[in-house]
């Protein structure tokens, strides 16, 4: 059977992009008898707010977008994400990192020709070689930290890591160009990359639609399927909706969300066809 689901953040209403993505993973489960499950990804604790989720609901009613089952929502499960770091930490492939932002940028800055991977320059490893006694005193005294993967350890636990993806084909994953990534701060226990998949897993997908900016991420999604010995599902990563001068949809850039236009007198055929879904 086929599962999708779609997952945004309440970190604003949706939009057209929303919308799109919506309509394909609920189009893609019905057409086969499938499932369409929902997941608010609301771990993020300073940017989610209870009134976009309640938008959300409201925002895919209107459209005409049923799922499956109840939501899930990622702040509610957090332990099954502390059990996942500790499955990585019992294999010794995380490590705490005590750098501010600032700090690796100045690290960066300094080196003068750091690698850079899909989400900008790579984190040049200054605490990955700490020893484990300094590391303990720095958690005793209460200093903030993340939990990074170690990535070449993780890497060569692993053998070739494919998957395939409906619109793009065969694939190979490279997690190694986004070098050691965090899996787990302070402020958000849980990274979107250890969260994503972990839920896919838990919920049962077994088919991920979303959009393409989200392409490269797969790669590091593979390697935690590995590491965690979870099935690997299905992917189609489909075209971003763009502005007329061909910019991607985004809440920071101010898009057009979906209230907007049922507000302006749109109904929910004429957004649906907005969205690229004219039936």
């Amino acid at each position: 059977m086929i599962v999708t689901r779609f997952a945004p953040s309440p970190t604003g209403r949706l939009h057209l992009g929303h919308a799109h993505s919506a309509l394909l993973g609920h189009r893609r489960a019905h057409e086969a008898g499938g499932r369409f499950l929902l997941r608010i990804e609301d771990i993020d604790r300073t940017r989610s707010r209870p009134e976009f989720t309640d938008g959300i609901l409201e925002d895919l009613a209107w459209l005409g977008v049923d799922w499956d089952g109840e939501v899930r929502h990622q702040s509610r499960h957090m332990a099954e994400y502390r059990q996942g770091l500790a499955r990585l930490e019992a294999m010794e492939l995380l490590y705490p990192c005590f750098c501010t932002r600032a700090q690796i940028k100045a690290e960066i800055e300094r080196s003068g020709a750091a690698p850079h991977g899909p989400e900008g320059p790579l984190y040049p490893g200054t605490c990955r070689s700490l020893d484990p006694a300094t590391r303990a005193d720095r958690i005793a005294s209460g200093e903030s930290h993340a939990l990074r993967l170690d990535m070449a350890k993780a890497r060569a636990r692993v053998d070739a890591l494919g998957w395939t993806d409906r619109r793009f084909g065969k694939r190979m994953a490279e997690p190694a160009r986004f070098g050691d990534v965090v899996l787990g701060r302070k402020e958000t226990p849980a990274s979107y990359h250890l969260a994503v998949t972990l839920d896919d897993a838990l919920q049962g997908v077994t088919l991920v639609t979303r959009g393409e900016d989200l392409l490269a991420a797969t790669d590091v999604h593979r390697l935690l399927q590995a590491l965690f010995e979870l099935p690997t599902p299905d992917y189609e990563h489909h075209a971003l909706i763009v502005d007329a001068e061909g910019r991607r949809l985004a809440k920071r850039e101010g898009a057009p969300t979906l209230a907007s236009l049922r507000d302006s007198g749109r109904s929910p055929a004429e957004v649906r066809a907005m969205a690229g879904f004219s039936d």
